[in-house]
């Protein structure tokens, strides 16, 4: 599909043909500056509670599909999941890179809810997800019920930011076992227990199918974001964003080998958030994945516990 910049979406067709849930919808609508916008939802839309998902950097709706099919499996509690593809990732449209920052994210996500009729929700981010919730705890507070931050803090080491940005808008390999073992030696020290099978898993479901080839998800332009990054000097202080859900139950997802959430993050977040829930994911690195059933459960019962 031809996007409003003239570009080609990211690996769309690709990605509509690699969604495999038969439960999951699709919707689209667009934002305020005309990007063709797309997520999709799980679960039963009349839930009371609405379960918001926002992926990383490079990712999209399709790396909660394991998560979300987790929280909609109990029908003794119905529950509605929706989950975003950020401009210029997934299916969405492409745009100017300038505009590839957590404060249009925030505001291409409130424009998504306005349209899916949700003003209170249980939000959960993983790493550029987290940092698109700071945004919006800002903006609108009372949007949470519930907030859950998948290895992300107030604080980003710097020096995992600087990992990222080193791969994104890399080209891939021409195949995919190749894709595979690429992933393996980049990440391998963030996932050592994975196996071949959950490699290659892991693989197809951060990158698109493109003729039967790997193929980027996102747009590459991304990694001019990463071009103005001083690695002598401190990331923005992100404290006043976790602050303003001090009253919101909160739970933090963290990798035991994070190099972006460190541990002293962690508990500086306990410190000023009592009542926050900890969970450690073991042998996982920056983000979990959360393919595991532990992590899956410990979610499912804060979400309980809010809902």
């Amino acid at each position: 599909m031809d996007q409003p910049d003239g570009k080609q979406g990211g690996g769309e067709q690709a990605f509509e043909e690699q969604t495999s849930a038969a439960s999951a919808r699709f919707f689209a609508y667009p934002s305020a500056d005309g990007v063709a916008l797309f997520g999709r939802e799980w679960g039963d839309p009349a839930a009371p509670l609405p379960v918001v998902l926002l992926s990383g950097l490079t990712r999209n709706s399709r790396d909660y599909e394991a998560l979300a099919q987790a929280l909609v499996a109990d029908a003794s509690h119905p529950t509605r999941v929706v989950a975003f593809d950020y401009r210029g990732r997934g299916g969405s449209g492409h745009a100017p890179y300038t505009t590839y920052t957590p404060i249009q994210e925030a505001q291409d996500i409130l424009a998504g809810l306005a349209v899916l009729g949700i003003s209170r929700a249980v939000l959960a981010g993983t790493s550029r997800g987290g940092l698109v919730m700071f945004v919006l705890a800002i903006l609108r507070p009372q949007l949470f019920a519930g907030a859950i931050f998948n290895d992300i803090g107030p604080v980003v080491e710097v020096a995992g930011i600087l990992r990222i940005g080193s791969y994104v808008g890399a080209p891939l390999r021409a195949n995919w076992p190749e894709a595979v073992a690429d992933l393996k030696a980049t990440q391998g020290f963030m996932f050592p227990a994975l196996s071949d099978a959950e490699w290659e898993r892991f693989a197809r479901q951060i990158h698109g199918d493109a003729g039967g080839k790997p193929c980027l998800s996102y747009d590459p332009a991304l990694g001019e974001a990463f071009k103005a990054i001083d690695p002598g000097k401190p990331l923005p202080d992100l404290w006043p964003g976790f602050d303003a859900l001090a009253q919101v139950p909160a739970m933090v997802v963290r990798g035991a080998l994070s190099d972006v959430l460190s541990a002293r993050t962690v508990a500086d977040m306990a410190a000023r958030h009592p009542g926050l829930v900890i969970h450690e994911v073991a042998e996982q690195g920056h983000a979990p994945l959360l393919w595991d059933a532990p992590a899956q459960q410990a979610i499912i019962a804060f979400i309980r516990s809010v809902s």
